[in-house]
């Protein structure tokens, strides 16, 4: 069979997209930005208009999938313990990372507007949250775009239909295998407007901010790219070695999706693209990517918990603060619960930041000027750390697969 030519693959034609996306900004300025907003923002609806669903009778699919339930549990062990562990890795980077480079010592905020902030509802304790995930209306939920309430039903829907006689059983089964293969047809239509879209989302970025963003408070967005770096090229690589997996396979396998996280700065628009990918290019079943990777998109935030844990720090920096070692281990584990709570959507993870200051106890207009400063900047911040967020997802997918016996998963670059 005859290779495509470069130009027909989609890693290749985002890149080209993020290119054109940025001269077209500069050069057409606000008005280009308006004339094209809109075909980005039209892209992203149809995305988010496929997220339910394919969120929905994916982990159905996939639960049943598992079968038993010591086979569910086994696959549900090894999800939550990746998704743990490389969130606590990525915490511990930013740490380290803004305690040696301390990028707040000195920083001054003054003539910033505070009244910019995005609002969004962030649970107030551990027992909310845990509470939040139960939802008393799964329709309100899905409607409300409440991705943990969601996963929580579908889940305890799948096993439900597991225990079911095999004739119910097996109609259920093949409703919901036939509707998450629909879902899939849809997806994969509209990932071919993919290129558009990105042209059109870079285009409005920089038409209407320019390059500012990406240099304003320079030693704290510098902080913060090395620490996701390090995450994305060095963590990571090092724990697909481990699964036996090529990092330089995965990565290429994953290029359109990490073009179009960055470009999205949402892990939930970015999900059906995921899970074509991680099926398609890398070679994982549906039964490990449909219940790995939608818990991925709403539980596993590794860039949100680094940048959060950084930002905090970086906070008190500027602030004068001196942390102890007991306030910064608050810092870290209340990071890593806030990154759970954090909505798939661009620059939520800025505002849970108020999750973690007001564990430390540090609010009041001061703290409101700082955050509202760090929302200047927040845009292409946000757009790499939800990449980290997305490739660290495709990990574990490709991981959790080696580990239940597929030795195909990522075995090649395609």
């Amino acid at each position: 069979m005859t290779a495509q030519p470069w130009y027909h693959r989609l890693h290749w034609q985002v890149a080209a997209a993020l290119t054109l996306g940025v001269a077209a900004g500069l050069a057409g300025g606000e008005t280009l930005a308006a004339a094209v907003g809109w075909i980005g923002t039209l892209f992203i609806r149809l995305l988010r208009m496929i997220i339910v669903p394919l969120v929905f009778t994916s982990i159905v699919s996939g639960v049943v999938a598992a079968g038993s339930g010591r086979s569910l549990g086994r696959l549900f062990s090894k999800t939550l313990g990746y998704y743990m562990l490389t969130s606590m890795l990525a915490i511990s980077i930013g740490l380290v990372a803004v305690n040696l480079i301390r990028p707040g010592d000195g920083a001054s905020f003054e003539g910033v507007d505070a009244g910019t902030l995005p609002e969004l509802n962030t649970p107030d304790s551990v027992l909310d949250l845990v509470i939040a995930i139960v939802p008393d209306n799964v329709v309100a939920a899905a409607s409300a775009g409440d991705m943990l309430a969601l996963i929580f039903f579908s889940i305890v829907l799948g096993m439900a239909i597991t225990g079911l006689p095999d004739a119910p059983r097996r109609r259920l089964v093949d409703l919901f295998d036939a509707a998450f293969r629909a879902i899939m047809r849809l997806t994969q239509g509209v990932i071919v407007f993919l290129p558009i879209g990105v042209f059109a989302l870079i285009t409005r970025l920089v038409g209407e901010s320019g390059l500012e963003p990406f240099r304003a408070l320079g030693l704290y967005a510098a902080t913060i790219v090395l620490g996701l770096s390090v995450h994305m090229f060095v963590v990571l690589p090092l724990v697909l070695i481990t699964a036996g997996v090529r990092p330089r396979v995965h990565f290429a396998n994953m290029l359109e999706v990490v073009a179009m996280a960055f470009s999205t700065s949402s892990s939930a628009a970015t999900l059906p693209l995921t899970m074509s990918s991680v099926e398609r290019n890398a070679g994982v079943s549906n039964r490990v990517s449909s219940f790995v990777l939608p818990m991925g998109a709403t539980v596993n935030m590794d860039g949100t918990a680094l940048y959060e844990c950084a930002g905090v720090i970086f906070i008190t920096q500027a602030l004068g603060v001196d942390l102890s070692i007991s306030q910064q281990l608050l810092v870290v584990f209340t990071a890593l619960l806030a990154s759970i709570g954090t909505a798939a959507i661009p620059s939520a993870g800025l505002v849970m930041i108020f999750v973690i200051l007001g564990a430390l106890n540090l609010q009041g207009p001061e703290v409101d000027v700082i955050v509202a400063a760090l929302l200047a900047i927040d845009r292409p911040l946000d757009m790499y750390r939800t990449a980290v967020n997305v490739f660290s997802d495709t990990c574990g997918a490709v991981i959790i697969a080696r580990s239940e016996g597929e030795t195909t998963a990522d075995a090649a670059a395609h």
